[in-house]
């Protein structure tokens, strides 16, 4: 009998694989880090061919280390980096350009000439969107429009658009499979969320080929077979999310109201809101939260462009520390960050402010000031931008949560979780399993496998490791809340 579950999660920094059971216990893991390239200010890349490199090293060393075969395995299940976009060759798969990550901001100028010119009501109300480089359409026209001859061919069907999720289907199942997912597809600017189908009004405005684009399917689904030569067995590809929604299912948020926040490259806020769309007044997204047997279940989101990635500089750009893993025992030590605040706007700042043009900064330096308070600093940014989104949602109408779930590789760190639920004066649950976006990939390949018998089935599956309350008085809570909005003020350039 098939009894595994293989996910595929290949992220910002890093392509992970991971074995799971039928009971979505972990069995083996996979991973590797890539390079990030930095061609210009505010641009961001990843080279195409190695990320296919490692994820296919991933899976087979996953594969390796659970003692299985192919023949073992029930279904692949993949999540993704979202927004960041590929286009290739239909003839021989090879790409025309690096992937353009979701952090790039080279088309900024391209964003802000649409919104002057009045578009963005539109794009918001078809798509759930704003007008920002973050999505992947201005990212598809600048590569056909700077790649010579990219336009034309394009246009002739030769080329063929992908977000990670579709490129990495592509090669394997060998060019069999040009598919996506509703999630991912709700990222582009491209897909009206309403209707479920690619919009030839904002194809024609965004000047992106229909001919380009991938057919679109339910989140649990058949999405092709794999090539025998890599895995030594042909396995099926049966479930395909976006990474933020992946984790809101590995969660198990399948009530409108649960909300869970994800901490890796960046952090991302999800809250379930059922079969309506919320049009937010704060400028948080509206999006597909998943979509199962033809239903959609859409979702509320605030998307902060860097957590993990203030660490990860930190570590790399300033040397402050040798491992992510040194940042709990350095913040317990230091115990505050001194007046110090770190607004880590190195791409731009998200939501709620969608502001491109800010760049980072370090305020409150002074000569007491160590390397204790700066990366303490660090951790509690990524609590403070939650802090700005919860209050965002709040804004919107949303009930405050009872509870925020949280997952990803930060909420290892006992100490931010703790600080974060204290900024937010909120209950946080960390789960047993923290690396969820993985978990929900595999749960949506296992519904399709019929491994699980529905999303009820795989809530019951849902386990808290600890439960973190708030204990900071709320009179400290809003001065330090004060504090990190008067530093954002003095980094924002556009608003």
């Amino acid at each position: 009998m098939n009894r595994y579950l293989l996910a595929i999660d290949q992220g910002t920094t890093s392509s992970r694989a991971i074995v799971f059971d039928a009971r979505g216990v972990r069995v083996s893991t996979g991973q590797q880090e890539f390079r990030q390239h930095y061609p210009a200010d505010g641009w961001v890349e990843h080279d195409p061919e190695e990320i296919w490199a490692s994820t296919l090293a991933v899976c087979r060393e996953a594969i390796a280390k659970a003692g299985i075969t192919a023949a073992d395995i029930a279904g692949i299940g993949i999540t993704n980096q979202r927004e960041t976009t590929v286009v290739w060759e239909r003839a021989t798969g090879k790409p025309l350009y690096n992937a353009i990550v979701w952090q790039d901001r080279r088309t900024a100028d391209e964003c802000q000439q649409l919104r002057a010119g009045g578009h963005e009501a539109m794009v918001k109300q078809k798509t759930g969107l704003l007008l920002d480089p973050y999505f992947s359409a201005t990212k598809i026209a600048w590569i056909l429009d700077n790649v010579p001859g990219a336009r034309a061919r394009a246009e002739r069907g030769e080329l063929a658009f992908g977000t990670i999720d579709t490129f990495l289907l592509w090669r394997l199942t060998g060019g069999a499979s040009h598919l996506t997912d509703a999630t991912n597809a709700s990222r582009t600017l491209l897909f009206d969320i309403h209707a479920q189908q690619w919009d030839p009004e904002l194809l024609a405005l965004l000047r992106v080929p229909a001919a380009v684009l991938p057919q679109v399917r339910d989140c649990a689904s058949d999405f092709g077979l794999t090539r025998a030569e890599w895995f030594g067995g042909q396995v099926p590809v049966l479930g395909m999310a976006g990474d933020q929604q992946a984790a809101l299912i590995g969660q198990s948020c399948f009530e409108p109201g649960m909300v869970k926040s994800t901490y890796g490259t960046g952090c991302f806020m999800v809250m379930n809101t059922g079969d309506k769309v919320v049009s937010s007044q704060n400028r948080l997204l509206s999006t597909v939260g998943y979509r199962l047997g033809g239903k959609t279940t859409y979702a509320l989101e605030g998307s902060i462009f860097v957590a993990g990635a203030a660490v990860q500089w930190l570590r790399d750009g300033l040397q402050l520390i040798r491992s992510a893993s040194e940042t709990e025992a350095l913040a317990r030590a230091t115990g505050d960050a001194g007046g110090v605040y770190l607004v880590p706007a190195f791409t731009g700042l998200g939501a709620p402010y969608w502001d491109p043009r800010a760049r980072g900064a370090i305020f409150g330096l002074t000569r007491d000031t160590g390397i204790g308070q700066i990366v303490t600093a660090g951790l509690q940014s990524v609590c403070y931008q939650t802090a700005d989104l919860m209050a965002a949602m709040e804004a919107d109408g949303a009930q405050k949560p009872r509870a925020l779930r949280v997952d990803g590789g930060m909420v290892v760190n006992s100490w931010l979780v703790q600080f974060l639920a204290d900024i937010l004066g909120v209950e946080v649950d960390r789960p047993v399993v923290t690396e969820t976006t993985a978990l929900g990939a595999a749960y949506l390949a296992g519904l399709s496998a019929g491994l699980f018998a529905s999303p009820a089935a795989i809530a019951g599956l849902w386990q808290c490791e600890r439960q973190f309350l708030p204990e900071m008085p709320a009179g400290r809570r809003d001065q330090l809340y004060r504090g990190w909005l008067d530093a954002v003020r003095r980094v924002r350039v556009d608003g």
